[in-house]
């Protein structure tokens, strides 16, 4: 066992993170968790990581409980500190891991929000006049893309009927249908979009990328003016996802075309559509 001191470990497993492909969201989750779990440690005079046992992870998940930390986010720092202790157990500076030893706390995950025939309508009818945000919505309640995946798409993406998503960060590329409507969105916003052949698909009036930030800002502010209440962009491929299993899709064929890398993943919706074949007739508008 090698000795180290839990601020360079916490540097090395920072640039471990950083060389491993992580996309930029994991490695600052990650970072905070280690980063509050060292401070909380330096606290407690631990120096070094092999000074570090069951009780003190323990302490600081209590202390994450007594600043008001949800049980969900408590257990996603216990899965930061797991894999802090993989590593650290990779590059043998433990011999035990005493993370194993703590158990997740319980919390119940809130079912996904899927927005109704009414509320998509409205959502529709509020970017009606504006062809980039339309288009946007468009693709990603038609396709069920993330909006990663949407920023990050280029011209050469768009194809005839179909839309090539690259790989982006640890998903893997694949090829996603475009329908009807979809089609027609894109194609009235392609007619507005600044004249640069190659590039971003979705840019700025100046033709700078539209970024993921100020793309989910927009949609929300589409939400405010439809007035559909308690909504985040995330909730489009929910309701993609329903509108599929409702129509009775492959769970395997609905899986690849989501990117999902475990079916189990695709699964999970099959218990807040638990009739698939109800909804039918108001839902093939979508």
């Amino acid at each position: 066992m090698k000795i180290i001191k839990l601020s360079d470990a916490n540097e090395e497993f920072r640039n471990y993170l950083k060389g491993n492909k992580n996309s930029s969201a994991t490695i600052v989750a990650y970072g905070k968790d280690v980063e509050q779990l060292v401070t909380f440690l330096n606290e407690l005079k631990k120096n070094h990581i092999h000074e570090v046992d069951k009780e003190d992870i323990d302490a600081f998940l209590a202390s994450m409980s007594k600043n008001g930390y949800t049980a969900k986010s408590i257990s996603r720092k216990l899965n930061s500190t797991r894999t802090f202790y993989r590593f650290l157990k990779i590059n043998e500076y433990i011999t035990d891991d005493p993370s194993l030893l703590v158990d997740h706390p319980q919390y119940h995950l809130a079912p996904p929000r899927i927005l109704t025939p009414t509320e998509y309508r409205a959502l529709r009818d509020a970017a009606q006049n504006d062809a980039r945000m339309y288009a946007i919505i468009e693709i990603l309640l038609q396709t069920g893309i993330r909006i990663g995946e949407l920023a990050a798409l280029k011209m050469e993406d768009v194809k005839k009927d179909s839309l090539h998503i690259p790989a982006v960060e640890k998903h893997e590329e694949r090829d996603v249908p475009l329908n009807a409507r979809s089609r027609e969105a894109l194609r009235r916003y392609l007619e507005i979009r600044p004249k640069i052949e190659s590039g971003p698909l979705f840019v700025t009036k100046s033709g700078k990328s539209f970024l993921v930030r100020n793309i989910r800002t927009a949609i929300e502010r589409y939400f405010r003016i439809a007035e559909i209440k308690n909504a985040k962009v995330n909730d489009l491929r929910h309701t993609f996802v329903a509108h599929h299993l409702r129509h009775g899709i492959s769970l395997v064929l609905l899986s690849k075309l989501l990117g999902h890398k475990r079916l189990s993943t695709t699964e999970r919706y099959l218990d807040f559509v638990p009739d698939r074949a109800k909804e039918t007739a108001i839902m093939s508008e979508l």
